[in-house]
């Protein structure tokens, strides 16, 4: 059985390579998410290639087998189901839900994992929009586009926010940038760094900054 230290490399592989876009997650990028120094990242990843979890490419990066992205895809169903029913069930706030799903989904069983998502009616997304794997590895990628990506006029809904930073998540509650609801974008400037979105129900604006807007995922109505 893997270590947890393992299964969280591995996730973190997973959730960067779909930040990113791209297959090859560069070691720096991954010694962030993890809040460990290069150093240690790249011992690690080198034991992750080694038991062929993945393929270690200096000067490049690193990208999972086969056989990690099965573990990955095991990780990120428990972290979502575990998020849900923190959520829906147990009353958490959905920016806080992240933490406590860390540390849970590393204790429980596979058995305790589908009960738990029997339970829950079986959710095809988690709170924060993430799409939920299924007990046999199947994951529905989402149909969404970055924020930053829409023009000016058109109206979108709020599909997927790509980041599990609390601040962000408080943030974007705050401004009723959550799944489901719908915006216009008013502007959209490079220049400026700056994306501007109107709520359709209440009329309430809200500018959030180019980069931020980057990992909120909508649908263009």
């Amino acid at each position: 059985m893997p270590t947890s230290t393992v299964e969280q490399y591995i996730k973190i592989i997973y959730t960067q390579r779909e930040h990113l876009g791209e297959g090859v997650v560069p070691m720096k990028r991954l010694s962030d998410a993890m809040g460990v120094t290069p150093g240690t990242a790249t011992t690690m990843v080198k034991h992750l290639d080694e038991v062929e979890l993945v393929r270690y490419r200096p000067r490049q990066g690193v990208l999972l087998t086969e056989k990690g992205e099965h573990l990955a895809l095991r990780m990120l169903r428990r972290h979502r189901l575990i998020e849900t029913f923190l959520e829906q069930v147990l009353g958490y706030d959905w920016s806080e839900v992240h933490a406590d799903a860390e540390r849970l989904e590393h204790a429980v069983s596979d058995k305790f994992i589908d009960k738990l998502e029997d339970y829950l009616g079986y959710p095809e997304v988690d709170p924060h929009g993430d799409p939920i794997p299924t007990a046999g590895g199947v994951i529905e990628p989402a149909i969404a586009i970055p924020l930053n990506a829409c023009a000016p006029g058109r109206r979108v809904q709020i599909s997927r926010l790509i980041d599990d930073d609390t601040e962000f998540l408080v943030y974007m509650k705050n401004s009723m940038i959550v799944p489901g609801e719908e915006f216009a974008v008013r502007e959209n400037s490079a220049v400026a760094g700056t994306v501007t979105i109107e709520h359709l129900a209440t009329r309430r604006v809200a500018t959030v900054g180019f980069e931020r807007a980057g990992r909120i995922l909508v649908s263009e109505r």
